[in-house]
Parts: C-alpha cells; structure tokens; sequence
C-alpha cells in the first residue's frame, strides 16, 4: 500500500529517518503529541498515525492540546478533527494566558514564557496519561534559526535536541519534524484538509525582532544557495570540536577540568611578553 501523494512520501521518508537516526520510537512506546492546532503539530500526528499502521513495530500515539485560557481559541475544531480520525485526544485547560503578565521577567519574549509554562503541563499530563514519549512539532527551519539566533545573540553554539531526556530522568521529548521543512508541514498539513488554528494570545505570530531578521536572512541566502538550511542542518550533525574555542574540549584543559589530570600553572601573557622584552 503506497502513501497518499508523493508529499506525504517525502514527509513520511524523513521522519522514519528521523525516528531511526534518533531512536525516537520504540516497541511499546505511548507516544503524547503536544497538537495546538497549528500547522506544525498537525503535520506531526498526521505523519504519525500514517507511519503507525506501516511500522514494524507498536506504538500508540495520544494528542495533548494545552488550552491557555484564551476565550476565543477553538479547541473545538480540534475536538472535531479528532474524532472523524480517530485519534485520542486529551484538551487541558490551563489559565497560563492570565499568568502571563504576572510573571514575564524583563527580557523575555511572551512566547518564550508562554512555551515553558506549556512545557510544565505536558511533563505533568504525561505521568497522567502514561506516555513514554512527547513530541513536538518543531521542523528543520525552527532547529536552523535556532542555531543561528543563539550565535548570533546568546553567544552560544547550540541549537535543540531531536530526542532529549527532561533533567528529572522522567521524560522525553521527541521531535520528529527534525528533517521537514516549515513549507513542507504547511503544505501537507494543508493536503490533509486539517483545519489550522491559532491560540488567540494577542501575541501570537508577532515573531521577536532577532528571529524575524534571523528568517530574513535565511531567506535571503536561499535565494542565492537554494540548500543553504539542508547545509546548516549538516553542520549541526557535524561538529568538529578540534576547532572550536570552548577550552573544555581541548586535550589537558578538559582533562584538568575533570579533574583527571593537573592543569598547567597558566602565566598571564603581560608577564611572559615583559620577560621577553628585558
């Protein structure tokens, strides 16, 4: 039995790929999906349901929806969705839209916030519902732009995890999307006839000015190096810590940082410049 359109080929050849590169899924697994209704987590349990009648292994899938508290926000199409698939759903109603101001720290973006709260209660509706796995609708343009925003303004070189295990030991988070790209997700979650919804936060889709010029840019590459995010997503594959400047993962400088071996007694360069120059 072949897939739908060659689209959903595509999507689904990516994400088994992701899921094998990553040991996202295994036999047994309750795999929770955090579905907002947004075109992203929509695409993610749509391919999932698709792969879950083909895998060679077991696995149940069960959809999370995290109701913020915001009046106008149409779980009920969800709901509705839902249920004319099959799928199981689970909406939990939150009033995280009313903490928002209380709470958000100077320098924080809402969405920042608003997706640590979130996280807060998937962790917690996790135990509740026994899944042994989260995921998450992040694709491959969110893990590049990430990349680039924590280089350019956090000074650091990271981007997110495809599978990471929460610091309590208890939880893990998946993101299967890792290999589709946002036109893809949008474009298949459209071809599925998936009613797309926004979370009705008055700050919804008004993006941080740093990720607004982070995409511009990305867009802007393309159109000269049309696989210009593939390549960044290599990169993130292809780490060469040899040439990086983080003394931790430099030979004796790591070693003495782990305690398995002295350091050098290290002579401030003024002092070695002055000894030359007598």
């Amino acid at each position: 039995m072949g897939y739908r359109t060659p689209l959903e080929s595509r999507v689904a050849k990516q994400v088994t790929r992701a899921i094998t590169d990553y040991g996202m899924i295994a036999d047994g697994d309750r795999v929770m999906v955090g579905l907002s209704g947004g075109k992203d987590s929509w695409a993610l349990i749509q391919i999932l349901d698709v792969l879950q009648k083909r895998a060679p292994i077991d696995f149940s899938i069960v959809a999370v929806t995290v109701d913020s508290g915001y009046k106008d926000y149409k779980h009920g199409l969800i709901t509705e969705a839902c249920k004319s698939r099959g799928w199981e759903l689970r909406i939990e109603h939150t009033t995280i839209g009313e903490q928002m101001d209380d709470i958000l720290d100077a320098g924080d973006t809402p969405c920042s916030l608003c997706a640590r709260l979130r996280r807060g209660v998937l962790y917690r509706v996790a135990d509740e519902v026994g899944a042994t796995k989260i995921a998450l609708g992040h694709h491959l343009d969110d893990f590049v732009e990430t990349l680039l925003l924590n280089v350019f303004f956090a000074g650091a070189l990271m981007a997110m995890p495809a599978r990471l295990v929460s610091d309590s030991g208890r939880h893990v988070v998946i993101r299967p999307l890792v290999y589709v790209t946002e036109a893809d997700a949008r474009a298949y979650t459209q071809e599925s006839a998936l009613p797309v919804i926004g979370c009705c936060c008055p700050a919804c889709g008004d993006l941080s000015l740093q990720r607004q010029r982070i995409k511009r840019l990305i867009m802007e590459l393309e159109r000269e190096h049309p696989q210009v995010k593939a390549s960044m997503l290599k990169a993130l594959t292809n780490v060469k810590p040899r040439h990086l400047l983080d003394r931790r993962l430099h030979g004796d400088v790591a070693a003495a940082a782990a305690g398995d071996a002295p350091a050098a007694p290290e002579v401030p360069f003024a002092q070695l410049l002055a000894l030359r120059t007598r």
